[in-house]
């Protein structure tokens, strides 16, 4: 039975999807905390609901980023993880708290990485002209919105979309997408090759929606 703890900072409706389906699904997990950096994040009391445990540590009581970091730490092993997930959290981690976790902390950012890391990410793929935009979920490294790649979705940008209409289309995939890439390392099927992930026995690693129709369609390619 693995330990999840679950990192957020607003809502975190990744968070719920997650819950969910490791209580639908039946994972050999469960979820330990939900620790949040705000107390006013609308996601703790969803977590209190499904009776897990909860936990604020709230940067603006901290100097600097290293105190609050170590601070986070200090809540986050209170409940021996074995993995780390990063459910819209909105703060930049520093080098010694990502090596600490190195090889079980999970993100899911909302482009499709390497392409616009950072802020404003739908509004950047739209400026550029994409024709495809979507969401990674990837091992967390020191780089920001950087790591080994577990997963990528993709949604079609169609005419006509603004920002919030494709940041909407975007979250759809994710909360089939992370849930999925958190199954498959608490059934201890990724293994970390350098920069590669390899997910064993091997299946898709892609997800396209294509809200259209509301058809999902998935293909594995070489080293998906």
């Amino acid at each position: 039975m693995k330990n999840l703890v679950i990192l957020i900072s607003g809502r975190g409706s990744n968070m719920e999807a997650i819950v969910r389906a490791c209580a639908h699904e039946a994972w050999s997990a469960r979820i330990a905390a939900v620790i949040a950096n705000r107390p006013d994040a609308a996601g703790l009391a969803f977590a209190a609901s499904h009776g897990i445990a909860t936990a604020v540590v709230d940067h603006r009581q901290y100097p600097d980023r290293a105190s609050f970091d170590a601070a986070l730490a200090q809540a986050i092993d209170g409940y021996a993880p074995d993995l780390v997930v990063l459910a819209g959290f909105m703060r930049v981690l520093t080098e010694g708290f990502v090596q600490h976790y190195s090889g079980r902390m999970l993100n899911i950012h909302p482009s499709l990485l390497p392409s616009f890391p950072g802020l404003k990410t739908h509004q950047s793929a739209l400026d550029a002209g994409c024709r495809v935009h979507g969401a990674t979920v990837h091992f967390v490294t020191p780089t920001l919105d950087h790591g080994p790649i577990v997963a990528q979705s993709a949604v079609p940008v169609r005419t006509g979309d603004d920002a919030a209409a494709l940041a909407a289309r975007v979250l759809k995939t994710e909360h089939t997408m992370y849930p999925r890439a958190i199954r498959w390392f608490v059934e201890g099927r990724l293994a970390l090759d350098g920069e590669r992930v390899t997910l064993t026995p091997p299946e898709p690693q892609w997800l396209f929606l294509d809200d259209a129709n509301e058809t999902q369609a998935h293909t594995a390619g070489e080293g998906a």
